[in-house]
């Protein structure tokens, strides 16, 4: 059996292994059974089983014919709640940001291999304003708020030019990468080691030409640290 770290001498056991179990589940498709959990959480069966069988009673797993253990709906209303909960949080955030730089302000998050917009506010002192639509989405290897979340993650040799740079500026600009005449300045969401965040995000700001750039890139980093440390 494995020692605890030190870590983990103030955590509820059996709480610690339902979410390790619900974690190991997430990342394999084709699902677990009884016994490759127990190998993997270095547990008895009997263990295991108790922890399944807990989890599955609140919906967040479930077993396939063949009794391999997938990921239950349950997961989903979990999400649907914390993105609603997070959409709540930012607001005031965003709504502080896109009254400062005069232009529309967003939060993005990483879902899969795509981004996409789940908050969005739109500065009420200009006359005009940039629309940006809650629920759009785009390829995480495009625009301004795909390459700051690529750029908050470690160094690939995949990595192009425009990564390179957002993770030495710790922003992305772009210039008419996803609509013509449109300027996009993003800055990733970065926990601390002690308290990472468990999903990948940005902030960040989208106008036509006459966006004021170095000034805004100042503002929307700011805006991602306070942010972050509030979700911390």
């Amino acid at each position: 059996m494995k020692t605890p770290s030190p870590a983990k001498t103030n955590t509820l056991q059996t709480l610690d292994r339902g979410l390790q179990v619900l974690a190991l589940i997430a990342t394999r498709a084709g699902g677990w059974s009884i016994a490759e959990l127990a190998a993997e959480l270095d547990v008895h069966r009997a263990i295991a089983y108790r922890l399944v069988a807990t989890l599955e009673q609140h919906g967040l797993i479930a077993r396939l014919r063949d009794g391999r253990i997938v990921t239950g709906a349950g997961v989903l209303r979990l999400s649907a709640n914390f993105e609603s909960q997070l959409r709540t949080l930012a607001r005031p955030f965003l709504q502080e940001l896109a009254e400062a730089s005069g232009a529309t302000a967003f939060l993005t998050v990483a879902q899969g291999e795509d981004c996409t917009a789940i908050q969005v506010c739109e500065p009420q002192a200009v006359d005009f304003r940039m629309s940006y639509r809650v629920g759009s989405r785009h390829p995480v290897t495009a625009g301004a708020a795909g390459i700051a979340i690529l750029a908050a993650r470690p160094a690939a040799a995949s990595d192009g030019d425009a990564v390179k740079e957002a993770r030495r500026l710790g922003y992305s600009l772009t210039r008419g990468e996803l609509q013509k005449g449109a300027v996009g300045i993003a800055s990733a969401l970065l926990g601390t080691a002690a308290a990472p965040l468990p999903f990948e995000a940005c902030v960040g700001v989208v106008a036509m030409e006459d966006l004021d750039s170095a000034r805004c890139a100042r503002l929307v980093t700011a805006c991602a640290r306070e942010l972050a440390a509030a979700l911390a």
